[in-house]
């Protein structure tokens, strides 16, 4: 999996990739800590809001910044993001409001939702071989991982000397780092030329392109990547799992603080240690997975696994009805393992699926559209999962977003069918897409 960083320019990419994400987990920790310190028993609902409002940015600006995209150079694009999160990052640790956690937030995610698609769709340009791609896409699952083990450990480890307002100085290093990364690595052009204005005069074109179609306008181009995203089987789908990674996975992100200081009585430093534990799961499958996918298809991988998260936030809520006993916090950390590995299982192949649903040229929109749509997922979980642990209680918040995930599931195993006798899924486009459809022959390819 490791000769992909052979390719220098991956290499520095994904680089960039790492230090930014391990920044970003310290963030995690810091932010559960400071709801707690401000709200107290109430720090659920506050992280959940927060949250919630990440996930609003994204799901509203990420397809209209993907659809101005195209008018940045991608350096700069990518260089210019990063700052602005480093920026809003280094304000975090003055906030002694709720409401100013909220704006801070907003702006931090909307420069994110400019960031991350933009990378994830530069990817594939700068890998254009399906196994290669594949193993990109584990190892970027990996360095999603570090958000959710790596970073908790070190911030367990940094708790012990420093205040954990000081995490957050890590996390703007991180973003910092990943800029110089990004800025001296050279990337592939972008997908489409800087597109003129709508209204420039006839007259004034080059010859040759008066007859030219206006370029579509950003809301245009957002909803075209939204269209082509619902138009296929596996990608609608891809849509109900992201349903059910989200249910189980706001039980997690949502839940553990309370869980951990207030349920079980336990000391702070055993917060990052819970969502390392979630990380550590979500990071041994995403090694295993390019040779098991070698030998099963994407859809067999994902569904199955997909099965698996609303067992384990299931138990979760039993456990804590039947009370908490000295088998506790090895069982909570042992939930927490098999729910990452399982949602670790299905985003990871996530990528091959939209790459096979479109065309090269219309990447940056489809991976906006997704990251768009998948995170309104969080949006519906994050709240819900904030006022059910505050109003009634974690046991009531696990059965309810374990029936949420289990509905996903299903959903996706019936949106998505299984095509007779093909390895790979079967992917279709919209009507309006198949008259100007590239035809091109399958990228995948298998080993010996």
């Amino acid at each position: 999996m490791l000769s992909v960083l052979r390719n220098p320019t991956y290499r520095r990419l994904f680089g960039a990739q790492v230090v930014a994400l391990t920044g970003t987990g310290l963030a995690t920790v810091a932010l559960s800590l400071l709801a707690y310190d401000l709200a107290g028993a109430n720090a659920a609902a506050v992280l959940g809001t927060a949250l919630a409002i990440k996930m609003a940015a994204y799901v509203v600006l990420a397809p209209v910044v993907a659809a101005l995209a195209g008018r940045v150079p991608r350096r700069t694009l990518l260089v210019s993001m990063d700052l602005a999160r480093a920026a809003v990052v280094l304000a975090l640790p003055f906030v002694d409001r709720i409401w100013q956690v909220y704006v801070l937030i907003l702006l931090l995610q909307a420069a994110s939702a400019a960031f991350t698609p933009a990378f994830q769709a530069t990817v594939p340009r700068v890998l254009p071989e399906e196994r290669d791609y594949t193993e990109a896409l584990s190892l970027a699952r990996l360095a999603y991982d570090l958000e959710s083990l790596a970073s908790p450990v070190l911030a367990a480890a940094l708790l012990t000397v420093v205040p954990y307002a000081w995490l957050f100085t890590g996390t703007a290093a991180g973003f910092l780092i990943s800029a110089l990364l990004v800025h001296s690595t050279p990337l592939p052009p972008n997908d489409e030329p800087n597109d003129e204005p709508d209204d420039e005069p006839a007259g004034r074109r080059a010859p040759g392109e008066a007859n030219r179609a206006p370029s579509p306008r950003p809301y245009s181009r957002a909803l075209a990547g939204m269209r082509l995203l619902l138009g296929a089987p596996a990608l609608r789908g891809l849509l109900a799992l992201d349903l059910a990674v989200a249910a189980a996975g706001a039980v997690v992100l949502v839940g553990t603080v309370v869980l951990v200081r207030d349920v079980l009585g336990r000391p702070v430093g055993d917060v990052p240690l819970a969502l390392g534990a979630y990380g550590a799961g979500s990071m041994a499958v995403a090694l295993l997975l390019p040779r098991v996918l070698e030998r099963c298809d994407d859809r067999t991988v994902m569904l199955r696994a997909a099965l698996v998260l609303p067992g384990a936030t299931a138990l979760l809520a039993a456990g804590l009805a039947a009370g908490p006993g000295a088998w506790a916090w090895p069982g909570l950390l042992l939930l927490w393992l098999v729910a990452g590995a399982a949602g670790s299982a299905v985003l990871t192949p996530a990528g091959r699926v939209v790459r096979r649903a479109v065309r090269t040229a219309d990447l940056p929109a489809a991976f906006a559209a997704r990251f768009s749509l998948s995170h309104a997922c969080w949006l519906l979980t994050y709240p819900l999962a904030g006022l059910l642990v505050t109003a009634t209680g974690p046991a009531v918040a696990a059965a309810v977003l374990a029936a949420v995930a289990l509905a996903g599931a299903a959903g996706a195993a019936r949106l998505w069918p299984a095509p007779p006798g093909a390895r790979a899924p079967a992917v279709t486009r919209p009507a309006a897409q198949r008259g100007n459809r590239i035809s091109r022959p399958s990228r995948t390819t298998s080993r010996p």
